[in-house]
């Protein structure tokens, strides 16, 4: 990178992809890609108020936003590079939830959720704290409204209100949430309390997310405790992935009898594994081979199953689905069409 009596720059990148130790000051936020740039938007904006004299704030005099840009450059080059391996190796099976409910004396229960999910920790994060995560989280109707009470860079206090539906066998409902956020992108923790007082007298839980080195047997005999070791011995070509827990605890503002109970519990468990299988797949997805690779190896089939109707061409899906459905391939094609189209 030049002998010692060159200045380096601000930000300059290493051979494996690593960023240098930056100066601080917003000499250093010029020395980022273009397209790290774009993704410090929200992050740089905050740094940029005026002060009372309607002035804005000097950001080369403020180490604290240097520190801020720096960490969120890294963290942005990391992800990228984490997720640049999952697309090279996407092999990944993912699993149901393990679930856990317990009945805690005056509650309707406290249920534990434990499940992996093949993305790293900063995207799963990105999935729950996003604002528009209605489109991934089917059980939310509407977010009523959503203020941001508290910003310190990594950890913001979140008020969200929104109403939420709940199914369980054939009943159905919608429930209004206030709760507060409390997330915090250094330890990929997100803790919810409720706000306002209704049906429930309390309603509180925590979301973690911890990073799982899926190849770290390619370190061997080297034993990877952190992300910085991992990165290391794999050349930054290690995939992560994520341990996620959800702990919440709910008590109704009256706590009916049984039967009563056990129904509501059950639309409880039902609704919040709902949630958790929505962030499953909103993973696989954007893995983008939770589809593609079993359907890769489908079409190749079809394909040659319609090698008798020459008139079809195999870029149609719909057509090649028909043809599927025609030949009778197996007891699971249908569940297989219902998956596809």
């Amino acid at each position: 990178m030049g002998d010692g009596s060159r200045q380096e720059p601000a930000v300059s990148r290493l051979s494996d992809g690593l960023l240098q130790k930056p100066a601080l000051g917003f000499s250093s936020f010029l020395q980022i890609p273009d397209k790290i740039q774009n993704s410090l938007k929200v992050h740089f904006g905050r740094f940029l108020k005026k002060d009372g004299a309607g002035h804005g704030m000097n950001a080369e005099t403020s180490p604290e936003m240097g520190k801020e840009l720096c960490t969120a450059a890294a963290a942005q080059v990391s992800l990228d590079r984490q997720l640049q391996a999952w697309r090279n190796n996407p092999s990944w099976t993912d699993e149901p939830p393990e679930i856990k409910v317990t009945v805690p004396e005056g509650s309707l229960c406290n249920l534990n959720l434990r499940f992996k999910a093949g993305l790293p920790p900063d995207a799963v994060y990105n999935i729950i704290i996003d604002p528009a995560n209605k489109r991934v989280f089917k059980n939310i109707k509407e977010v009523i409204s959503r203020k941001v009470l508290l910003d310190e860079g990594s950890r913001q206090v979140v008020e969200v209100e929104q109403a939420a539906i709940w199914k369980f066998l054939w009943w159905s409902g919608i429930l209004a949430v206030h709760v507060f956020v409390d997330q915090n992108r250094k330890n990929h923790t997100v803790k919810f309390k409720q706000g306002r007082a209704g049906f429930m007298r309390k309603f509180e839980g925590c979301w973690r997310i911890e990073p799982i080195f899926v190849d770290k047997d390619v370190c061997l005999p080297l034993h990877p405790c952190t992300l910085e070791e991992y990165e290391s011995c794999t050349g930054s070509r290690g995939r992560v992935a994520s341990a996620i827990t959800l702990d919440q605890l709910i008590e109704p503002a009256l706590l009916p009898p049984p039967p009563i109970s056990w129904y509501l519990r059950g639309i409880t468990s039902r609704t919040t594994e709902m949630l958790v299988n929505d962030l499953i797949a909103e993973t696989a997805r954007l893995r983008g081979i939770s589809n593609n690779a079993n359907g890769k190896q489908d079409v190749e089939e079809i394909c040659d199953a319609s090698k008798s109707h020459p008139g079809i061409e195999c870029g149609d899906i719909k057509e090649r689905w028909r043809q599927r459905r025609k030949s009778g391939r197996h007891g699971n094609s249908l569940r297989l069409t219902s998956q596809f189209l």
